[in-house]
């Protein structure tokens, strides 16, 4: 059964009745209520007596109907059980996990992986694509899959290197990078369209500098120095100093020294970033992943590159592809 037919069952697993019977015996009324569908579910037995059960099962051993998906959905979610119909329990996200900054709306990692919980988590696994060096930047990248409890699979990619981590963490990188990756899965499979707080690189990259109050080389003044009791005076022939000598007057600057410094600065810059390492192999396959769940082309991804960075994308430096790769998560 692919996931898409798997999760297509279980969107109308959701809507139906289930009353039980003993432990290990269940009836399942059909979306029109004018069946009902016998389930058993047990440690060692399966099985249903609906037709797309009976007629499937033999070709795959693992295949599940709705009326299966539904008695394993009341069960896994903790269901009160009242009489002998069983009432489901909505999963819901718990407020208190929930945090408002300059009017946007985050989910914290714990609430995901509570809400994932809720809704029946099998297991969750983490593949490291690339752990930190200095050659590429100490850029981490780490895979992560969540599978339901049901068989549906949900996967992401999430990075962490020095620039998009605050200082406390920027030792961690490949914890933040697998705690990114997951919390990025999970919010696929609960369906939250929320950033996860885990996800934001600096809390300033959402309520700006100007927030943290003024520079302090802005907010305070030149105060004057004094010399001997006198303020120091400036004329046309100098300054004043300590001893009441006066200083010779700064020559000014020609042009021509003045556009030497900014050309010999321009190619120091220019110098650097091409020393930088180019992107790493793992850099690009999480481009082109994000880029596929994303329906972005080739095409495209190249038009982004030379629009953000005046490089083509197989000339991204390993910083450039880290801005970009944060780029398309945020396009999620």
């Amino acid at each position: 059964m692919s996931p898409q037919e798997l999760q297509k069952r279980n969107e109308k697993a959701q809507q139906l009745r289930v009353i039980g019977v003993d432990d290990d015996i269940y009836f399942v009324e059909s979306s029109e209520g004018k069946i009902c569908y016998r389930v058993t579910y047990t440690d060692t037995e399966e099985s249903c007596t609906c037709a797309d059960f009976v007629r499937n099962i033999k070709k795959n051993s693992d295949f599940k109907c709705k009326h299966l998906l539904s008695v394993i959905g009341c069960l896994d979610n903790d269901s009160i059980v009242n009489g002998n119909v069983i009432e489901r329990r909505t999963p819901k996200l718990n407020e208190q996990f929930l945090i408002t900054i300059e009017g946007k709306d985050f989910v914290k990692y714990p609430g995901l992986l509570d809400l994932g919980h809720q809704k029946g988590i099998s297991s969750i696994e983490v593949e490291i694509l690339q752990i930190p060096t200095k050659e590429n930047g100490n850029f981490a990248i780490c895979k992560a899959v969540v599978v339901s409890k049901i068989g549906e699979t949900f996967s992401d990619i999430g990075d962490a290197n020095p620039q998009n981590c605050s200082s406390k963490v920027a030792k961690h990188l490949l914890r933040m990078a697998s705690t990114r990756s997951i919390a990025r899965a999970l919010r696929s499979f609960t369906n939250i369209g929320m950033t996860c707080l885990e996800e934001i690189g600096d809390i300033k990259d959402i309520i700006g500098d100007n927030k943290f109050g003024r520079s302090n080389t802005a907010a305070k003044k030149k105060a004057p120095v004094q010399s001997n009791g006198k303020d120091n005076k400036e004329n046309g022939s100098g300054q004043e100093n300590g001893s009441g000598q006066k200083k010779a007057p700064e020559k000014p600057k020609t042009a021509s020294e003045k556009n030497g410094k900014k050309d010999s600065k321009a190619e120091d810059n220019k110098k650097s970033e091409s020393e930088q390492p180019k992107m790493s192999e793992a850099q690009k396959r999480a481009i082109y992943n994000l880029s596929r769940r994303r329906g972005i082309s080739v095409e495209e991804l190249e038009k982004m590159a030379l629009k953000s960075f005046q490089v083509k994308l197989e000339d991204l430096t390993t910083k450039y592809a880290s801005g970009f790769i944060r780029t398309l998560q945020t396009a999620a």
